[in-house]
């Protein structure tokens, strides 16, 4: 018996000598996601894309198609409902000047969204650095960011959209109807009390913002809804607000539209004229409301088109 027990005792006095740790269990999951903003540079620009959180959304009811039509695309492309749904906003630095693109939702929505300012912050820009906050369209998820219990959210900034835009969602009539009417008057008023409110009367020409980025009209999501244009070095990227909403559906078919569409018969042939000059452009793409970064380009398939997502970089 002692014979056999040598050995093992030997590695253990072995073991001992050598400070071997005890076997520990697991640690806990941590659950949590890394900080929701990617950057890459356009020409002389940095965009910075940042994420406000993501929303789940029951599209199969709210895609203006069949149900089991919606469903059968989203299992083609391994998803479900309710799809968990980005909420994307975005970074402009010419150089010169600093301008976001959509505010996210901060408190307009539920606990899932309201994480455009920490996102800023943590890309490495202050609030106080942003010299023109440009509004693709008045709903809550794009403009509700832009303050906060009335206090601009960005102090130095000036608040721009279009005029047609601003007309309807601030009128007496509209404010009434709901509390969140009321709260989105209230941030736009935030800036009008300051002088810092500009609205702008769109024109297919484009207007411009600062040097390199031009508003365009894009009427049809809501009356006056805009897409933002960078451009520089011969590099371009379009922001298209909610152009469009279900990646899985709407890139393959265009013609698609959705409950939230003010218009659906003006929306739809703007979601293809744009997704038409995309693809044959070759250039980049920012929208809402696609999976974080939210940033691709498009190649038409037959009579859809083909997403493909910005490649990752480290070195941007």
């Amino acid at each position: 018996m002692p014979r056999r027990l040598l050995p093992a005792a030997l590695a253990l006095a072995l073991g001992l000598s050598l400070g071997a740790a005890p076997a520990l269990a697991a640690g806990p999951q941590l659950k949590g996601q890394a900080p929701g903003w990617y950057r890459l540079q356009l020409g002389d620009f940095e965009i910075t894309a940042l994420n406000d959180g993501t929303l789940d959304l029951p599209v199969d009811k709210l895609l203006q198609q069949p149900a089991p039509n919606t469903l059968r695309a989203l299992q083609h492309a391994y998803l479900g409902v309710p799809l968990e749904t980005s909420v994307n906003a975005f970074l402009i630095n010419t150089g010169s000047k600093i301008v976001l693109v959509d505010a996210g939702a901060a408190s307009l929505f539920g606990p899932t969204l309201g994480r455009v300012l920490a996102n800023l912050k943590a890309s490495g820009y202050a609030p106080e650095q942003v010299d023109e906050v440009v509004i693709t369209h008045m709903h809550g998820d794009h403009i509700g960011g832009t303050a906060v219990d009335g206090k601009a959210s960005f102090p130095n900034a000036t608040l721009r959209l279009d005029k047609r835009e601003a007309d309807f969602y601030l009128s007496p009539e509209r404010v009434a109807q709901s509390d969140g009417a009321k709260a989105i008057a209230a941030n736009v008023k935030a800036y009008a009390d300051a002088g810092r409110f500009k609205p702008f009367e769109g024109s297919a020409a484009g207007v411009e913002i600062v040097p390199g980025v031009k508003a365009y009209p894009a009427y049809g999501h809501t009356p006056g809804h805009s897409n933002y244009v960078a451009e520089s070095q011969g590099q371009k990227m379009m922001f298209w607000g909610d152009l469009m909403h279900v990646a899985a559906v709407q890139f393959k078919q265009p013609g698609v539209t959705i409950q939230f569409d003010a218009d659906p018969k003006a929306a739809a042939p703007e979601r293809e004229k744009a997704y038409a000059a995309a693809a044959q452009g070759g250039y980049y793409v920012a929208v809402a409301h696609v999976s974080f970064p939210g940033i691709g380009r498009l190649r038409a398939d037959g009579k859809g088109y083909d997403w493909l997502p910005v490649n990752y970089s480290a070195n941007r």
